[in-house]
């Protein structure tokens, strides 16, 4: 028998968040922020930008550039 718990709040809240967030590739990330790809590839080194490498490309979620552009700490 599985049995099921109700969600909190703050669950509901980090789901419904990640539903919403769309992960962006390298020429997305850098046409949106209107940089070019070795400023890009130094924000990534530098901690600056929070990135998963896919490939031979990266991979950012929406909600890590909404941060980047707020000045938001890792």
């Amino acid at each position: 028998m599985v049995e099921l718990k109700e969600r909190t709040t703050e669950e509901e809240n980090s789901v419904s968040l990640m539903e919403r967030d769309s992960v962006l590739t390298t020429d997305e990330v850098i046409e949106y922020l209107k940089i070019s790809r070795p400023t890009f590839l130094k924000y990534i080194r530098l901690g600056r930008i929070r990135a998963i490498k896919a490939g031979k490309g990266w991979r950012v979620l929406q909600s890590e550039l909404s941060r980047f552009l707020r000045g938001g700490v890792n």
